[in-house]
This record gives C-alpha cells, structure tokens and sequence, in this order.
C-alpha cells in the first residue's frame, strides 16, 4: 500500500533476502489499522509525522520501509542498519490513552521492543540502554527515536537489525553494533516481529508509570554500571542505580544521587553521522 508520491514496490527493488510484508495479515494480527510499505524511503518519520499530522488518519498507523537511505536517530545521529532490516515508524494518537504523550512512553517502546526480541528469540539476551535502544552485550541490535506531533500524536520509529551481519556496518560501527544472525544464525521476520511488538507496546502505553518503570528495571542493562550522561554542558558520572517511577535514570555521584529525565550517553559530538569515518 502507498500514498501520494511515495513510490510503488516493484520486484526489481526488493533486496535479495526480501521479507515480504502482507499488508492484511498484519492489520489483523498486529491491531494496526493502517499499514503503508514504501519501496524506498529517506526515513519513515517522515511519512509518520505526515500521517499524524492528517486528522483522518486511521491510527494506529505503521509505515514500513524496504529500504531507508537516511534513517536517523537522537541528536541527529545517523542510522545504520544491513539492507531488508525492520524500519517502521508507529503513529499512535495519545487521546487513545486519556491525554497527551507521556515522557514513560520513550522507555516503553524500547521494553516492548525488548521483550518482543527475548520471546521470539529466547536465545538473545536483549536489554535497554537508557533511555531506549536496545543492546546485546554491549552491541546495539535496535535503535529507537519518539517524536511529538501535533493534536497529542507521538511518532515511534524504530529500526531492528533484523538481518545481515556486523561485517557489513561502515568499519567505526563493525565493533558497536550487532545482528540477529549474527546471534541466532537466521534473520527474523519483520511482520512476525512487529505482530507481537505492536500490542505489546499499545499496552504499555496505557499503562500507569510506576508500572511500566517496574518493567523497564528488569530490562535495565545500566543498573550497576558506571556511567556517564552528558545534558548540556553539564556531565553526571557515577554509578547506575536503574530508573525512577517516573523514567528517570537514577545515578549515585560523589555528590549525591540525581535523577536524570534528559540526557545522553554519547559524548556530544561523536554520534555517527554516516560515511566511513
């Protein structure tokens, strides 16, 4: 399904390993109601906020593309991520749920996203990195980026390295991120990902902070670590303590624990960009 100019999939556009996505199918098992495949797009937030922007758009809506050529994440960043792997962006409309878009709901995408990944794949251990993308030893599998759109619409985009390998990555990722053949052997189906994940994370969504706080410490990869998270020019060091009720990521510095609800653990400057170098 395409809208407007977006352009229609044709055979000869689709990677080797194409997985294809049948449209009806997902509808019915993921709760979505609509679902759009772009053969190609810069990134699918950008057809996501059209779409949450459109006061008659059926929602939830899911726009899904074979193939991303500037996906992007937090702070600008770029995104990498091997060719037929899930990029999707998720449009749901905070009025479902009582209100506005909450602040709990960027850390409720990246639980769902990491329970879905551990109950399809049992074998990989997959956690959140605050505050959402997900990790497997270290190396990051999935990447998340929630953006507000107007009438109290939130856009989740999300990209899975569902296939291919880390070999793959410009040579400064090779080291920093991770696959799922690589760690199970086989790709994993978009649609089949995206059928559990979907409900999952409308679920969360409705669900009391406290609640989905508790969640996320089970899945919280930092509790206990040393870390250091960057907000402004300003640098809290110290040790990981999880998450607050309300999302915040609690660190014990040498001056006392704070609680942090913005921030990075990036250094400023050095996210990826794209390129080689």
């Amino acid at each position: 399904m395409t809208c407007g100019a977006h352009p229609v999939l044709r055979g000869d556009q689709l990677p080797p390993d194409h997985d294809p996505i049948d449209v009806e199918w997902l509808r019915a098992a993921s709760g979505l109601e609509l679902v759009e495949v772009l053969a190609e797009a810069t990134s699918t937030m950008d057809r996501g906020r059209e779409i949450a922007t459109a006061v008659d758009s059926p929602l939830p809506a899911a726009v899904i593309a074979e193939r991303q050529t500037a996906g992007r994440g937090r702070r600008g960043a770029s995104w990498w991520q091997p060719p037929g792997s899930l990029a999707v962006s998720l449009v749901v409309d905070g009025a479902a749920w009582g209100g506005s878009p909450r602040p709990i709901w960027s850390l409720a995408c990246g639980i769902a996203l990491a329970e879905t990944i551990r109950l399809l794949e049992p074998s990989v251990a997959a956690v959140v990195r605050w505050p959402n993308d997900v990790e497997v030893g270290g190396r990051k599998l999935a990447g998340i980026l929630v953006e507000s759109a107007t009438g109290g619409r939130s856009v989740f985009g999300i990209g899975v390295n569902t296939t291919g390998t880390a070999a793959e990555a410009p040579e400064p990722l090779r080291q920093r991120v991770a696959t799922l053949p690589d760690l199970t052997g086989r790709p994993l189906a978009r649609q089949r990902l995206l059928a559990v994940l979907v409900p999952r994370l409308l679920d969360l969504l409705a669900a009391d902070a406290a609640e989905t706080a508790g969640r996320y410490r089970s899945l919280c990869g930092l509790t206990g670590k040393s870390v250091r998270v960057f907000v402004g020019d300003a640098i809290h060091e110290g040790t990981c303590r999880g998450v607050a009720d309300d999302g915040g990521l609690v660190v014990a510095t040498a001056a006392g624990e704070v609680v942090i609800h913005s921030g990075s653990l990036t250094p400023p400057g050095s996210e990826w960009r794209g390129g080689q170098g």
